[in-house]
């Protein structure tokens, strides 16, 4: 089969789609997955760089998410068959013509998603539920605040908290980038590299009942700052940096508490798995997205054999939302 190479690690141009060694059939509980898109995040361009190794026993193949069509199916596997239309969080090995998934972590394509935009959903959504939901327990008449509004979790976690009823604000380091955010109803729109989140939060707000951060220390203490009393910071990214002091004083007197937590890295099932978060996924966000509450939020669809192209792509001001490597026709 084809996948993506690296001929070591640095820029988007150590990237090749070569031919590798096909895949074995699939284990018990798995699923074998032909590709039809996958999606690209931020720990690809890690991972190229050599900064973010594949956990013990995954792929070190690029690719966290796909969609496409089941190819077979592994002893024990129950709810799944050939030819089903599926998309599915990985902890590697997306970025080629076949997958091996456990089964726990596929998804149906949604009502009224494209199997290509469906690459768009998994990681996304197991990002945004299960921290912003099932760890900061959002809910109706409460504030998120999003930073990095416009991303591929940013253009999500939108969605997701406007579908429960919450105001949203977001930061953002461009006005097309916040015109696109109050598109998909974020409530208040902040200019990162002008304004001062924490005023203007605190101002309307009173704090943020939830903040989703992919900063990391270097928002540390204006997110403890922004927080309301019984506040949750999760923090999801470590992009200006990991290690900053934190206001224990502040943080009790808000009762407030903060998590940081990694997706890739959790166990495939029991509490905190990614089975246990795709299963609340297809209970209870499947059917906001099939009722068009929810949606995929796609910036480009770039072929495979251009992979170099694609990555570069997550850092353009005019990108919005997930970009997309096809690697076959639905």
């Amino acid at each position: 089969m084809f996948a993506v190479t690296l001929d070591g690690y640095g820029g988007p141009e150590v990237m090749r789609w070569a031919q590798v060694d096909d895949l074995p059939a699939p284990a018990e509980g798995e699923v074998a997955v032909d590709v039809v898109a996958a999606g690209v995040n931020r720990a690809d361009i890690m991972q190229r760089q050599g900064f973010y190794p594949p956990p013990p026993g995954a792929s070190d193949i690029l690719g966290l998410e796909v969609s496409g069509i089941v190819a077979a199916v592994g002893p024990g596997v129950q709810g799944w068959q050939p030819g089903d239309a599926v998309c599915a969080l990985l902890s590697g090995g997306g970025y080629a013509e076949r997958v091996n998934v456990p089964a726990t972590q596929l998804l149906p394509v949604p009502d009224g998603v494209s199997l290509t935009a469906a690459a768009a959903l998994p990681e996304a959504a197991a990002t945004v539920w299960s921290n912003v939901v099932m760890t900061g327990g959002l809910r109706d008449g409460q504030t998120l605040l999003v930073h990095g509004g416009g991303s591929g979790i940013g253009t999500h976690a939108i969605q997701v908290g406007r579908a429960l009823g919450a105001r949203v604000a977001v930061t953002a380091g461009s006005q097309y980038k916040l015109d696109r955010c109050a598109e998909l109803g974020a409530n208040t729109l902040i200019n990162y590299r002008d304004d001062d989140f924490v005023q203007i939060v605190t101002a309307e707000y009173g704090g943020a009942d939830v903040i989703l951060d992919i900063m990391g220390a270097g928002y540390l203490q204006r997110n403890v700052q922004a927080l309301a009393e019984n506040g949750d910071l999760t923090i999801i990214g470590l992009q200006d940096g990991a290690a900053a002091e934190l206001d224990l004083g502040l943080m009790l007197f808000k009762r407030a508490s903060v998590h940081v937590t990694n997706l890739r890295r959790r166990p495939r099932g029991g509490p905190g798995s990614k089975a246990e978060i795709i299963a609340e996924l297809r209970q209870k966000l499947w059917p906001l997205i099939a009722e068009g509450a929810v949606a995929p939020v796609v910036s480009a669809e770039i072929p495979i054999a251009d992979v170099a192209a694609a990555h570069p792509l997550l850092d353009s001001g005019e990108t919005v939302g997930k970009v997309l490597l096809t690697i076959r026709e639905p």
